[in-house]
């Protein structure tokens, strides 16, 4: 798809967000629950991630550029801060889920079985439940309520990046979109996957227009 089909945002009551996951970590590579308590640099497989999403939309006008208080955020749009001067804005309510006593920890069967567990009560509706010492998905979703407020103050007629982590992605594109949060499993993500939304006006929720898309990466 010719990524310059992608802004569609010509209207100032139009809103467009190219919303995308961090690059790859050596965590990921390994299969380590990475949460909000774990701040991984990006690996040489994320770096070459974050430089081909670079080189596919240098062209864009990002009005801004938005990401967590996690590294690995801020590295993946290190090219648009180095090569086109776009200082990213931290949101710290795009942080990732908190995984409790599952973060950082060399996965056993046990953990991937409680994982498992975990996300299957999720999707049963239970989201006021959490893994120890973590944080629901109900908690996620009330702080990303806010961190929303805060991207929407800031944007302008031009569109908006958003670099986030992978299970708060799929808790965002439930607000963005009204997805019921027990499905959000529905929303597909790999590393630097990419997904644009746009909501006019007169629109009170987001509509997906790309997704899951790693054209760029190939």
């Amino acid at each position: 798809m010719d990524s310059n089909l992608l802004q569609n945002s010509t209207s100032e009551t139009t809103k467009t967000i190219y919303l995308i996951r961090h690059g790859q970590t050596d965590f990921n590579r390994l299969g380590i629950v990475q949460g909000c308590g774990v701040d991984t640099d990006l690996n040489e497989t994320g770096l070459w991630q974050a430089r081909r999403f670079f080189e596919a939309y240098q062209h864009m006008e990002f009005g801004h550029i938005f990401v967590s208080r996690l590294k690995r955020t801020h590295q993946t749009v290190a090219p648009f801060t180095r090569e086109r001067n776009i200082q990213p804005f931290i949101v710290p309510e795009l942080d990732e889920i908190n995984w409790g006593i599952m973060e950082g920890e060399v996965p056993t069967p046990e953990s991937h079985e409680e994982f498992r567990r975990m996300v299957a009560a999720w999707r049963a509706g239970n989201l006021h439940t959490a893994v120890e010492g973590g944080e629901t998905p109900a908690a996620l979703f009330e702080r990303q309520k806010e961190g929303l407020k805060t991207l929407e103050k800031q944007m302008t007629d031009k569109p908006a990046l958003v670099c986030m982590h992978g299970r708060a992605m799929r808790s965002f594109l439930c607000l963005l979109t009204k997805h019921p949060l027990q499905l959000m499993d529905d929303f597909e993500h790999n590393n630097v996957c990419l997904y644009v939304l746009e909501k006019a006006a007169n629109e009170e929720y987001y509509r997906i227009i790309l997704h899951n898309c790693s054209a760029h990466l190939q």
